[in-house]
């Protein structure tokens, strides 16, 4: 076998290093340039972004205010005063006292006209017009008195039983139904003809006037 004597040497001579390539001038400005495009192409979305939400705030708020409301009813007062007497038909009336406030606030309301009919479970036991056609300014509120006397009621001694058995049982509930044709007038605009109904729920004590929980109560409106 063979056997060198010779001692091995550690080499001190170090591995060369890999070439490293040094960047142009041109390099740099160009990776200067690519970022100010960047940036100022974000800069720009966030700005048009910015816009599009802003807008759109504007126009949700210019909708809100220029979309119309109903108007709203409220009944305030409802009397039978003879509904104690067990002959109170024979010159029976009915009054009653509602509210109508117009909410909007740069929107009036024309009213072709208006009509008001009472019933009793269902079936009409009165009814006559109410008021001549007439606008109503924007944040405004109108009061309609009537009384439907025995000339506008059909009331009879039957009718009038069932009167005094509710009575007798604590509540007699009747229905007041307005009913108009309405349009409204944003500036110099109007919209088209609205039927609208407002109908109101009326209990009435046995003293023939509308009970306290009922007084100032909002009545339902819709449209047909």
């Amino acid at each position: 076998m063979y056997t060198s004597n010779r001692l091995p040497v550690q080499s001190n001579d170090p591995r060369p290093e890999p070439f490293k390539r040094h960047q142009t001038a041109r390099y740099y400005v160009h990776r200067v340039h690519e970022s100010l495009k960047t940036r100022v192409s974000k800069f720009i979305c966030a700005i048009f972004l910015g816009l599009l939400l802003t807008l759109g705030i504007i126009a949700f708020i210019l909708w809100l205010s220029l979309r119309p409301h109903r108007p709203r009813f409220h009944i305030q007062n409802f009397s039978v005063p003879g509904l104690g007497q067990p002959n109170g038909f024979e010159n029976a009336e009915i009054a009653f006292n509602v509210t109508i406030r117009n909410a909007n606030q740069d929107i009036g309301i024309y009213y072709d006209s208006m009509d008001g009919a009472v019933y009793y479970q269902d079936q009409k036991i009165g009814s006559k017009p109410l008021l001549y056609p007439f606008y109503q300014k924007p944040k405004n509120t109108t009061i309609v008195y009537d009384v439907l006397s025995e000339a506008t009621l059909t009331v009879n001694s039957q009718s009038w039983m069932q009167f005094l058995n509710d009575r007798n049982s604590g509540t007699v509930v009747f229905r007041l139904e307005i009913t108009s044709t309405i349009r409204f007038k944003l500036f110099s605009r109007q919209t088209k003809h609205h039927t609208m109904y407002a109908n109101c729920d009326v209990p009435v004590g046995p003293d023939g006037f509308i009970l306290a929980i009922s007084v100032d109560k909002k009545c339902p409106v819709y449209f047909t």
